[in-house]
């Protein structure tokens, strides 16, 4: 694999005072349920409107970290009735790889309240890439061109190439198609290493990604990340992620895809050091951060923000005073 050029930044987390510019607004619950999540996406979803299309990781069989499938149903069937759960065929050989093998893990995983569009499963179509240097346009599941809006439903976590997933992974590695679009984003054209982008170079052509797919909906998406079951593996790993040690936060929601990850990341760096270590140590060595920076390099939002509390008043509080009350990591059994 080539290595990131020195001094590029993505492993360096960037402190609140060092940044700079406008701010956006993000809120946050500690409610990880699916009346938390109902109430938070509420206040997101004025122009999630028409042909709906909800963005998540539907995960590998039997998957133990994903969002549970009984709060996106409840979701779905009251606030966003008529929805659409889509995802795209993978990269590489595994349960998803195919569009048939695809639907026997939605089944297993007990996607089956709603329909889910495979994006890809029928073709491709290119989205265009303003500004990015990497590419000008990026090759996509065709159905989303289906759609009106995007609901985009983030199970953040750490990442084994990203560092972290957050909703930036969810829409620019999960949106584009299995074959050509997550080839262009993770392979050096001529290469047979599937996995020969470096670090820095691989977090801006994912960004450059999901770009093109904020860009289509323009202001017809919103972006929710629900930080519980927090492993430093992806849920592409499925029962052989990580085991979870970071604790559960909350979730958190924007229309500003950049601030809702970075007060994400803000909430974890706040954590007491033994807390944080596992996911920060991931996020670091894989020079994630450089996905914040980038979106911010790109006009893809603001990495400052004011962070709204709705549990207690819509007060406005700091990352620091969102987990300030934060306990050991506790499984639970909800699917």
């Amino acid at each position: 694999m080539s290595m990131p050029e020195p001094g590029t930044g993505g492993e360096r987390y960037v402190p609140y005072s060092e940044r700079d510019g406008a701010e956006s607004t993000v809120y946050f619950t500690r409610d990880l349920s699916a009346e938390g999540l109902r109430r938070i996406s509420a206040l997101v979803n004025k122009n999630i409107t028409g042909r709906i299309a909800v963005k998540l990781h539907t995960g590998e069989p039997h998957g133990p970290n994903i969002i549970p499938r009984s709060w996106v149903e409840k979701l779905i069937k009251n606030d966003l009735p008529g929805a659409v759960i889509v995802e795209t065929n993978t990269y590489y050989d595994g349960d998803r790889y195919t569009t048939g093998q695809h639907r026997k893990t939605l089944e297993i995983n007990g996607w089956t309240f709603c329909p889910v569009d495979i994006l890809d499963a029928d073709g491709t179509a290119m989205l265009p890439v303003k500004g990015g240097k990497w590419f000008t346009e990026m090759s996509m599941g065709k159905n989303i061109l289906n759609y009106d809006s995007l609901f985009v439903l983030t199970h953040f976590k750490g990442h084994t190439n990203g560092g972290f997933g957050g909703s930036v992974k969810n829409i620019g590695i999960g949106c584009a198609d299995g074959r050509i679009g997550k080839g262009m984003i993770h392979t050096v054209k001529g290469s047979s290493d599937l996995w020969s982008i470096g670090h820095e170079e691989f977090m801006e052509r994912m960004t450059e990604s999901a770009k093109a797919v904020a860009d289509h909906f323009g202001k017809n998406i919103s972006f929710v990340n629900v930080m519980r079951n927090m492993s430093v593996s992806c849920d592409c790993e499925g029962v052989g992620a990580a085991p979870v040690v970071t604790p559960n936060i909350g979730i958190a929601a924007s229309l500003d895809i950049l601030a809702v990850d970075q007060a994400s990341i803000d909430m974890v760096y706040a954590l007491p050091e033994n807390y944080r270590h596992d996911l920060a140590e991931r996020i670091e060595s894989r020079h994630g951060h450089r996905q914040l920076s980038y979106m911010k390099e790109l006009g893809m939002g603001n990495n400052r923000y004011h962070l709204i509390d709705i549990d207690n008043g819509n007060k406005e509080i700091t990352a620091e005073e969102a987990v300030k009350n934060v306990v050991p990591f506790q499984p639970d059994n909800e699917k």
